[in-house]
């Protein structure tokens, strides 16, 4: 038996951490794009019970699978079922550079392991699961919800589907083009007091002036005020957005990796070795191979 799930990427341009002792409660506000690359997971059931086997583009990443065994872990403790599993992860996007992942990674793994053994949960209960094992592994706080929607995503309360809340900022079909320079350890951020009272205080205010003026390139504006005022932004990845933004409708660093990031209204860009995206408007999906 397989199942395979689409989960897309999803890139933050600002966002307040909410700190909370239950998982549920526990995440962020903010505003990101869900791009149409993300991850397609393939989950299997293998001969040799309890063995979960894990590959990411074809390859064992004990560092990487970490989300997905967290994930499996939480929904065993639950419904202790002893059956192997084979989970296979396509990454079509850079791997620790702001493009959500751990997330798509945590999420495409609950839905097609539940689906597979035909586990009595809800898509709720099932993102809900994903988004634990985010927030206690510290790999991410808010990009599940927005991969559960698609599109340009406002996250106006922290948390996974059926806690947290959304709204969308209305937009043509749009291109998400995007340069990553490297990895960035997001737990090293979002962990720390010092990043979080900044990250809090730059990022508070900045979803309801996007509320007030719900445009892509006010998100965008937005976005780069965020990375320039939190002091994340690096002289590297700036310079690449400064690039962008003569070309583009806006342009900024994806929240948290060495990513700079923008949209435009045509597939086209002058810089090198630059990946090009649409926004995603489905979210998450059940796909045939």
């Amino acid at each position: 038996m397989e199942c395979s799930v689409f989960v897309p990427s999803h890139i933050t341009g600002f966002f307040q951490i909410i700190e909370n002792f239950d998982p549920l409660k526990k995440g962020s506000k903010g505003a990101g794009v869900v791009m149409d690359k993300g991850v397609i997971t393939h989950v299997k059931t293998s001969k040799i019970e309890n063995k979960l086997d894990i590959t990411i583009n074809g390859k064992k990443d004990n560092y990487n699978d970490l989300i997905t065994r967290k994930t499996v872990e939480l929904l065993k403790d639950t419904y202790f079922f002893d059956i192997g599993l084979k989970i296979e992860h396509e990454i079509q996007v850079p791997i620790g550079c702001g493009f959500g992942t751990s997330a798509s990674c945590s999420l495409g793994a609950a839905l097609g392991v539940s689906q597979l053994l035909k586990l009595p949960l809800s898509f709720n209960q099932i993102a809900a699961v994903a988004h634990h094992a985010e927030v206690s592994l510290g790999t991410g706080l808010g990009d599940l919800i927005a991969e559960t929607s698609g599109g340009i995503v406002m996250r106006l309360k922290e948390g996974p589907p059926g806690f947290g809340k959304i709204n969308h900022v209305i937009s043509k079909p749009l291109y998400v083009i995007s340069k990553t320079l490297g990895e960035m350890d997001t737990s090293s951020i979002i962990q720390d007091p010092q990043h979080q009272k900044k990250i809090n205080i730059t990022g508070s205010g900045m979803l309801n002036k996007l509320l007030m003026d719900p445009r892509p390139e006010r998100f965008m504006q937005l976005s780069y005020e965020f990375a320039k005022e939190t002091s994340l932004i690096s002289e590297e990845v700036k310079e690449l957005v400064d690039f962008l933004n003569f070309e583009t409708l806006g342009a900024s660093m994806a929240m948290l990796g060495n990513t700079a990031f923008a949209l435009s209204e045509i597939p086209e860009t002058g810089l090198e070795d630059a990946m090009i995206s649409r926004i995603d408007f489905c979210g998450c999906k059940f796909i045939e191979i």
